[in-house]
C-alpha cells in the first residue's frame, strides 16, 4: 500500500505539489483529511529524489494557509450559525467555549500551537473569524504556523526516509510515529494547564 501511494505521488510529478495544497486546504476545513500523513509521504518521495523537498514545504504550507483562512473567512460570516448547528454536543460545545477563550486570551500563540492538533486547527480559526480576532495579525501568525507545520511534517518524512533508503517504509511509519507522539505531547500539555487552571479557579 505505501509503495502504491509513493508510486503514485512520484508518477503525478507536478500534480503532486497540487494534490499536497489541496488536501492541506481541506484539512483546515474537514479534520479527517490527512494532510499531516501525505506531506510526511512526500517527503519520504522527496528522499528518494523524485520530489524537490523545497515545493513540498511550499505547497504544504501554502494550502494549510489557505485552508486556515478560508476557515477564518467563514467562522467571520457564518461563525454563530455554524456554533449553533454543528457544533451542537456537549463536548463540542466545550471545545468552541474552550476556543473563544484561548483566541480571547492568547491569540496568536493559540494559531500556532492548534496547527499541530488535528480538529483543534479547524476549531481555532474558526473562533478566530467568529469573534473578530483581527485578521492582519490572524494571518501573520497564520503563516508562521503553516510553514513551522509543512516543514516539520516534510521534514520527518525526508530525513526518516533518507535513514532508511533501503526500505523507506520504514521511515514513513517512524516519522508518523513522531507526528503522532508529538501531537500527543501538545494535547497532554494542553490538558495538564487546562486542568490546573481549573483547579486554581476552585480554591
Amino acid at each position: 500500500m505505501f509503495h502504491h501511494f509513493t508510486q503514485l505521488v512520484a508518477d503525478a510529478s507536478g500534480w503532486a505539489y497540487a494534490i499536497l495544497f489541496v488536501l492541506a486546504f481541506l484539512d483546515a476545513l474537514i479534520p479527517v483529511v490527512p494532510s499531516e500523513t501525505s506531506v510526511i509521504t512526500a517527503g519520504v518521495v522527496a528522499s528518494q529524489g523524485d520530489l524537490n523537498l523545497m515545493l513540498v514545504i511550499a505547497f504544504a504550507a501554502a494550502g494549510a494557509i489557505a485552508g486556515d483562512n478560508a476557515a477564518y473567512f467563514v467562522g467571520w460570516r457564518f461563525g454563530g450559525r455554524i456554533n449553533d448547528r454543528f457544533f451542537t454536543s456537549e463536548k463540542a460545545q466545550k471545545r468552541v467555549a474552550w476556543a473563544h477563550r484561548q483566541v480571547e486570551e492568547r491569540g496568536g500563540e493559540l494559531i500556532v500551537v492548534a496547527r499541530f492538533i488535528p480538529g483543534g486547527r479547524t476549531v481555532v480559526t474558526l473562533s478566530a473569524g467568529t469573534l473578530g480576532y483581527p485578521w492582519r495579525k490572524f494571518i501573520v501568525f497564520d503563516a508562521i504556523a503553516g510553514l513551522v507545520w509543512g516543514t516539520y511534517a516534510a521534514s520527518l518524512g525526508y530525513f526518516g526516509g533518507h535513514a532508511f533508503e533501503e526500505q523507506p517504509w520504514k521511515g514513513l511509519l517512524l516519522a508518523l510515529g513522531i507526528a503522532f507522539a508529538v501531537t500527543g505531547a501538545v494535547e497532554l500539555v494542553r490538558w495538564y494547564l487546562k486542568r490546573r487552571q481549573s483547579s486554581a479557579t476552585t480554591r
